[in-house]
């Protein structure tokens, strides 16, 4: 309530003071020429409220409701019956002041005052000034609420990105985790020696899986190792019927991408892989330049199997997250040759 009594105060302030210099402004030019400081003052006083009644009628009601709504031709019949008034009640200022200021003196009264097209000009002079501030700053205050409200959708954008960009980090298949348990379980039975490494492994990933996610980027190479660590877990489970590869080229430590970036394609590779020939093959290769990151991995599968359900849903949640982290900038490719189902995955790091 204070704001609105300042803000209120503040414009009336700012129109009166406007009005004031309008007034100066008239006893400036009339005075030319002329002693008559009597008929000046009085011209002006009353030539000031017909320049404030077009001034008002122009700027709060015929640029609002014709000029900012195209209405141009409407603006124009209307401008033109404002003007014809004006310079009547101008005509009709001017003969007063001759009758009653001056008492029929030609000579007593300014020359700039006898000239009805000048004093027009005068007063239109006012009024584009003023409707010329009006029209700026209407503008002005048109881009900021548009830029506020592109920032609030951008914001509302960005906002519903981190939420699904958060679900589709979280998106954990359980079967891991039970076939992990399990496993434990079977080493614990047998009371192996590998059961607290094992233990401690899995919780290590679950720890990367469930908080580590939660960071906007994390470095490749921990990301890397965290995979090294799932696969050492299911090596446990698989024995000897797994063969896994990795390849990999020297790069920059430095280099950050989002968590769980590669771990998802991972997951899918044994969970939808199948033992072939005695043997689930997983082979991997990284390759890391400045510019770009190549990620392949392969799986030995029944073709058969390769498109279920399941796996077309992961690979979709995988495309929306990448989607997501790297729009237009990454390239996702899936072949399924004989007995093998493989992902390449381009990333460029940098615009």
């Amino acid at each position: 309530m204070d704001l609105l009594k300042f803000n209120q105060t503040k414009l009336f302030a700012s129109h009166f003071l406007l009005w004031v210099g309008v007034w100066f402004f008239y006893v400036y030019f009339f005075s030319y020429n002329t002693t008559n400081t009597l008929y000046v003052t009085w011209f002006s006083s009353i030539l000031l409220p017909i320049t404030m009644l077009t001034t008002y009628t122009t700027v709060y009601y015929l640029i609002p409701r014709y000029l900012m709504n195209r209405k141009y031709w409407l603006f124009g019949l209307y401008s033109t019956y404002v003007v014809i008034f004006t310079a009547f009640l101008t005509t009709v200022t001017m003969i007063g002041s001759f009758i009653f200021i001056s008492n029929l003196q030609v000579e007593n009264t300014p020359v700039m005052s006898r000239n009805l097209v000048f004093i027009l000009i005068l007063i239109y002079l006012v009024v584009g000034l003023v409707s010329f501030v009006y029209i700026l700053n209407h503008n002005f205050n048109t881009l900021s609420r548009n830029k506020n409200l592109e920032n609030k959708i951008l914001d509302a954008q960005l906002h519903l990105k981190d939420q699904e960009l958060h679900y589709l980090k979280k998106q954990i298949h359980p079967h891991f985790l039970f076939n992990a348990l399990n496993t434990i379980y079977g080493f614990a039975l047998k009371q192996s020696l590998q059961t607290p490494d094992i233990i401690l492994k899995l919780s290590n990933l679950l720890d990367y899986i469930l908080y580590q996610v939660t960071e906007k980027e994390v470095f490749l190479k921990q990301e890397l190792d965290h995979i090294e660590e799932y696969i050492s877990l299911e090596q446990i489970r698989f024995q000897d019927t797994l063969e896994v590869t990795i390849a990999k080229n020297d790069f920059d430590e430095s280099i950050r991408v989002p968590p769980m970036l590669f771990l998802p394609f991972v997951e899918n590779a044994f969970k939808h892989g199948a033992i072939v020939d005695g043997k689930l093959q997983i082979h991997m290769k990284f390759e890391v330049t400045k510019t770009q990151l190549f990620f392949h991995i392969e799986n030995s599968t029944r073709n058969e199997e390769t498109e279920t359900e399941t796996a077309r849903i992961g690979l979709t949640n995988i495309r929306k997250r990448l989607e997501l982290l790297y729009p237009n900038h990454y390239d996702l490719r899936v072949e399924t040759p004989k007995n093998s189902y493989v992902v390449n995955l381009k990333i460029s790091l940098h615009d």
